[in-house]
């Protein structure tokens, strides 16, 4: 059988300890701040690093989107200028009296 080891139950996993703190409250409330800045810093990289790839597909969805605009543009302008063709050479014939 193994020996038993010493286990130090009043180990403080702390940084700090209570009594410090009370000695000293702007040294443990320091920490906390910090510790609560970093925590927030970790959060936002996370939320921006989701938010690159988000931008990047939408990015993406507006340029085809836009291709398609363009496209339709086109289309358009063809049609129009052929409409305007015939009209002039008097080969459509007005149906509104």
């Amino acid at each position: 059988m193994a020996p038993k080891k010493d286990v130090n139950v009043s180990a403080n996993p702390l940084p700090i300890s209570f009594s410090q703190f009370s000695k000293d409250p702007i040294k443990g409330t320091m920490f906390l701040v910090i510790i609560g800045i970093t925590v927030l810093y970790v959060d936002i990289r996370g939320n921006f690093n989701n938010q690159d790839a988000r931008i990047t597909n939408l990015e993406y969805k507006d340029s085809l989107k836009t291709q398609a605009l363009i496209e339709c543009k086109t289309a358009l302008s063809s049609t129009t200028t052929k409409l305007e063709t015939l009209d002039a050479m008097g080969a459509i014939k007005s149906s509104v009296k």
